[in-house]
């Protein structure tokens, strides 16, 4: 451990703030760091490895794939970037995906493709972008522009301009947005705001308020896509049809891939030259986000449905246990314990007990295991959850 932090603190730029272990490899919802100690994982990359580690047939894809060829740019056609775009479009029900490497690069697209969609259509000062406070979209320019955490911003500004930030509230989006809003943006499940679903209510608002000025939708799917919460995506539960839905994370299992999922509509606005990049949609992303896909159809989705009912009644059992919990909220495989004190004890007890989970919104713990993972494995890490929250409230139980 020493060996590791002592080499990046001279030459990797100090921007995390790590836990100290050392991971060295995985399998299914285990690591193992340096030392050959094992931890459950319920963090998952932050929500990143959906198959887990070491899966077979990932690494195999990966691997063959990496044999024949890993990326030969934008400039030609490859066989397989058509077939990940297909698979998003019956998922999602928008109809094109632009590909790049990360959720905040897919943030940006949306971003500038809601921003192109007003000035093909001859309305140059329809530009006004309005987000939600508590979203976190991401950290490049764009992204952080409409990211609601005022110390993630502040340092940067000034940032995209025209981005006005409105509470989670019918009445406050009803006022704020007008014909001059070029698009809506939202997290359906704000993650880093503390695990946050909305409503059906301000979904339905959002929907009606869409309908009335003609704003675009953009909808953030970056971390509660893609199965996480036992369906495709979560603006579908909502009833929601945004125009433009950011995706990352989880796409490719861990091989860095985004997408910005387009309607036909705005698709048609945008013309060549518009938007680029060189890694985006190459082989071996798209053969990996093939892989996670079929998954995805092939049972993982009602697998996670199950085993999400279950954390959900072990959360709740354990919130009753423990004044200390003053919410449970989540769907699926994405789950927020809030407590009334800050959570970073709670996250420290819970390493030295072998489970790894994270700290958000300053109060919360954050859990996004593998969607692979097992109700038995699911008990095993909430027994050593419980007994990281027996350590920090020690005889202050119900």
């Amino acid at each position: 451990m020493d060996k590791v932090r002592d080499l990046e603190s001279k030459h990797v730029v100090q921007t995390y703030r790590r836990t100290p272990i050392v991971l060295v490899r995985g399998k299914g919802v285990r690591v193992y760091d340096a030392e050959g100690r094992e931890y459950l994982d319920l963090l998952a990359g932050i929500g990143v490895g959906a198959l887990g580690h070491g899966h077979e047939g990932l690494a195999q894809a990966i691997a063959e794939q990496s044999r024949e060829m890993i990326h030969c740019s934008n400039l030609f056609f490859h066989p397989l970037q058509g077939q990940v775009a297909e698979r998003l479009a019956r998922l999602s029900g928008l109809s094109r995906a632009f590909f790049c490497n990360s959720g905040a690069e897919a943030v940006e697209a949306c971003l500038k493709f809601a921003r192109r969609y007003w000035h093909t259509k001859g309305t140059l000062d329809r530009t006004e972008i309005i987000a939600m406070e508590g979203d976190f979209h991401g950290r490049t320019m764009g992204a952080l522009s409409t990211t609601w955490t005022e110390q993630y911003r502040k340092p940067f500004e000034p940032l995209l301009p025209n981005v006005r930030f409105v509470p989670v509230n019918a009445a406050a989006l009803r006022e704020a947005v007008t014909e001059k809003t070029a698009a809506i943006i939202l997290e359906p499940i704000q993650g880093e705001g503390g695990v946050r679903p909305l409503t059906q209510e301000f979904a339905d608002v959002v929907t009606e308020v869409c309908k009335r000025t003609g704003a675009l939708l953009i909808a953030d799917e970056v971390q509660c896509g893609l199965g996480r919460t036992g369906q495709p995506f979560y603006f579908q539960k909502l009833g929601m049809s945004p125009d433009l839905v950011p995706v990352g994370k989880a796409l490719a299992g861990g091989v860095p891939m985004g997408a910005a999922l387009v309607k036909e509509d705005v698709a048609a606005a945008l013309a060549y030259g518009d938007h680029g990049t060189t890694f985006g949609g190459n082989l071996l992303a798209c053969r990996a986000a093939l892989v996670c896909l079929d998954q995805l159809n092939e049972g993982l989705m009602e697998h996670v449905k199950t085993v999400g009912a279950h954390l959900e009644t072990r959360l709740h059992e354990m919130q009753k246990k423990y004044p200390a919990i003053i919410d449970v909220r989540g769907a699926g495989l994405m789950w927020g314990i809030e407590l009334n004190i800050d959570a970073a004890p709670v996250h420290e007890a819970a390493t030295r007990q072998g489970v790894l989970v994270n700290r958000t919104a300053g109060t919360v713990i954050r859990l996004l295991p593998p969607l692979i993972i097992t109700q038995e494995e699911l008990d095993r890490a909430i027994g050593l959850l419980d007994a990281a929250f027996s350590e920090v409230f020690a005889g202050v139980t119900t």
